[in-house]
């Protein structure tokens, strides 16, 4: 057992080095096929062991940026609250491989680990799913047809074949030809499937501005009006290029979240330096905004489209406000109890409000979709701005908190998998880094230098109104995929509870049967 425990955990740190900012995406393959091989013929209390242990070898090192700035004891407690998935895949994995066709049961088996550990508790934590280790992959396609399940699926395929075929040659031999046909199946999907229907409606120029912060941590915006002030300055530097003729004009202009943690709706000072730089360049800015309120407790996160004082409607309008909060980062549920774990919580002195709504922006030029920050993790959070008409794709983010850590590169992973997966040109602006201009392929075309560093990006992209099948059937993959797994985990299951049951009866006792000498009982007659 000590041995498996060990494969286990090597898996799990096999699978960090498939993220970013390694992005060696084919070691994702062994680390399922070490998980694999580690779960083969183990009983269900075995299996949980063997997947806590691969969860702590991934995430441990993945989410260590969280312990940058808020220390050790939070960084664990979210790491646990991680492994009990894996670890609950465990229970179930090794009677999903002991099935015919084993590996692709395993595979949608890690479809379903996703598919919760996205959505509980508080709204689910996504980070690390193997769809976002493949931005830089050639399977990132299959997002475009089932969206990132259906890339989590191939995946985890491909490393259950893997490990099927170092348990048992044999078992490979009855599982390749159903995974070939299915691939050939999905492949043939992405030739007969147009994966960015038609061209694109027309193109346009857009600019990102990273203005930069004066600290970093979590005490990044003591020095608020700095913030705002570097992005001013950023915008002017761009209206100079544009006046020198060095740049094309922009038709619209991005801002990161938290560029004004000012409120600028009620801090006449801060509205004059976003008008003054809206007016400069002369197009809208998406303003990333920090609002004041609800009440007094909460405070309220927004993307604000402020318009020029030429426009019919000039200054602050149309806002988006984030949807997901972030858990124990932007809102403290259970404070008291957190509180116990960490005294750092008290550093979010008010909760942030969600916001409703789809994310579409109209006030703009074109349509926009805007998440902000980690809101780019969830699925339905992306698709629901595309569904609703959105011609580009925007992740407004302050990735300051984290440092030079591997956040800010997983999460441009996941921006670039957007990408491909809803077919949009996606732009990813950030106070300090990185920002990114990602073309519907995937290809990053134009990105920020040196994290915490100023820069402005400017390039002309495709706007588009068609979509792709992901984007159409949704969520539809995932629940089939979802419920696949369960219904094999309970095939399993069920002859083990009727053996259980079977042991639990009580048999009564009958009489004895009186007989005549010479008579047979009834039980024991025989034909013939």
């Amino acid at each position: 057992m000590k041995r498996r425990l060990a494969l286990a955990a090597l898996a799990g740190l096999i699978g960090v080095l498939a993220f970013p900012p390694f992005g060696w995406w084919p070691l994702a393959f062994l680390s399922i096929g070490g998980f694999t091989v580690a779960v083969a013929g183990q009983s269900a209390r075995r299996g949980a062991l063997l997947g806590l242990a691969f969860g702590a070898g991934l995430f441990l090192p993945m989410l260590h940026w969280t312990a940058t700035y808020v220390g050790s004891v939070p960084w664990i407690v979210l790491v646990f609250s991680q492994t009990w998935y894996t670890a609950l895949l465990g229970v179930f994995a090794p009677k999903l491989l002991g099935r015919r066709f084993g590996p692709v049961w395993i595979a949608a088996g890690w479809v379903a680990e996703e598919a919760l550990r996205d959505r509980a508790p508080f709204g689910g934590f996504p980070w690390g799913r193997w769809a976002f280790s493949q931005s830089e992959s050639p399977l990132k396609w299959f997002a475009a047809l089932g969206g990132a399940p259906l890339l989590t699926f191939t995946v985890a395929l491909i490393g259950s074949l893997l490990g099927a075929a170092a348990i048992r040659p044999g078992l490979l031999r009855s599982t390749t030809r159903l995974a070939v046909a299915a691939l050939i199946v999905l492949l043939g999907a992405a030739l007969w499937v147009p994966l960015h229907a038609g061209k694109p409606a027309r193109t346009t120029t857009v600019a990102a501005i990273q203005g930069d912060v004066p600290d970093r941590g979590l005490e990044f915006n003591a020095r608020r009006r700095q913030v705002l002030d570097n992005h001013v300055a950023q915008t002017l530097v761009l209206a100079a290029q544009i006046k020198a003729g060095t740049v094309p004009r922009p038709e619209l202009v991005l801002w990161p979240e938290n560029a004004s943690d000012i409120d600028p709706t009620t801090n006449v000072d801060a509205a004059q330096q976003i008008q003054r730089a809206v007016d400069a360049v002369g197009v809208p800015i998406l303003v990333g905004a920090l609002l004041d309120g609800p009440g007094n407790t909460h405070v309220t996160n927004a993307g604000i489209v402020w318009m020029p004082s030429t426009s019919a409607q000039p200054g602050p309008g149309q806002r988006y406000v984030k949807r997901h909060p972030v858990p124990f980062g932007e809102y403290i549920p259970l404070r008291s109890i957190a509180r116990a774990i960490s005294k750092k919580v008290d550093l979010v002195g008010r909760d942030m409000v969600a916001g409703r709504g789809n994310g579409l922006l109209t006030q703009t030029p074109y349509p926009v979709g805007d998440v902000i920050c980690f809101e780019v993790a969830y699925d339905s959070l992306v698709r629901s701005s595309v569904n609703a008409g959105a011609q580009l794709l925007v992740v407004q983010t302050n990735n300051a908190t984290f440092g030079h850590s591997a956040e800010t590169y997983q999460q441009l992973a996941m921006s670039q998998l957007r990408a491909v997966e809803n077919g949009r040109t996606v732009v990813q602006v950030a106070t300090s880094g990185k920002s990114a201009i990602i073309d519907a392929d995937g290809h990053i075309v134009a990105a920020s230098g040196a994290l915490f560093t100023a820069d402005v990006l400017v390039r002309t992209v495709a706007l588009r109104t068609s979509t792709t099948l992901a984007t159409r059937v949704g969520a539809t993959p995932e629940w089939l995929l979802t419920a696949f797994a369960v219904y094999g985990a309970l095939a399993g299951v069920m002859p083990w509870l009727r053996r259980r049951a079977g042991r639990g009866e009580v048999m009564e006792p009958t009489a004895p049967v009186r007989q005549e000498h010479g008579a047979q009982p009834a039980m024991e007659k025989r034909n013939g």
